[in-house]
């Protein structure tokens, strides 16, 4: 005679071996980011700029990088220079990481900056920075699609001029996809931190 089990057990048993099932499907734990998480905030790494070599690039072309994107420009007299040590800092510390990360430096004053002048200014810091121009309005659009902003403050004579910008350090994982925010005054350590997560995880489209 077949052993009967109530129907009562059988249910109960069912009922368990979904919840193992779903248990097996969920997604493996999130990184605890200690810069701002922007996921699912802020669009994916989009543009049509040309780099300091001259060459016509998209955000496509920086796919497999951890791509660290900053506006600036080479005239700036303070949070530009200081930014771009912070990060080549940081970048050491990373040790061999590194190499999977590009700063992108965007200009916000396209009538000074020149391919070849982004090219001495931002290989100065670190060789693994790109300078990034385009027409003014281009410029102005990729800002608006993160949110940031610039304006050129009046001439101060003999052509001379500054540009006020937002200061914000956009981070995109290895597929373009925005995942961090940081400032200037972000430590080391939770860049270093974060940027250790983020190149260790698999590109995902």
């Amino acid at each position: 005679m077949k052993p009967f089990l109530p129907r009562r057990v059988v249910l109960t048993l069912l009922v368990l071996l979904a919840v193992v099932a779903l248990g097996g499907c969920q997604r493996e734990p999130q990184p605890e980011w200690r810069l701002n998480d922007v996921a699912g905030h802020l669009p994916d790494l989009d543009f049509k700029l040309t780099d300091d070599n001259g060459k016509a690039v998209t955000g496509a072309d920086y796919r497999g990088k951890v791509t660290l994107m900053y506006f600036g420009y080479t005239h700036c007299p303070d949070v530009c220079p200081l930014t771009l040590t912070q990060l080549h800092v940081v970048l050491g510390r990373l040790g061999p990481a590194a190499d999977k990360v590009r700063i992108l430096f965007v200009s916000v004053d396209p009538a000074r900056d020149t391919p070849q002048i982004m090219h001495d200014y931002v290989n100065a810091f670190d060789k693994r920075a790109v300078g990034l121009v385009g027409s003014g309005a281009d410029v102005e659009a990729l800002a608006k699609r993160y949110r940031s902003a610039f304006t050129r403050e009046p001439d101060k004579g003999d052509g001379a001029y500054d540009v006020s910008h937002s200061s914000a350090i956009y981070v995109f994982d290895a597929a373009g996809k925005a995942r961090l925010l940081a400032t200037p005054s972000s430590s080391q350590d939770d860049m270093v931190h974060d940027l250790t997560l983020l190149t260790s995880l698999e590109p995902h489209a």
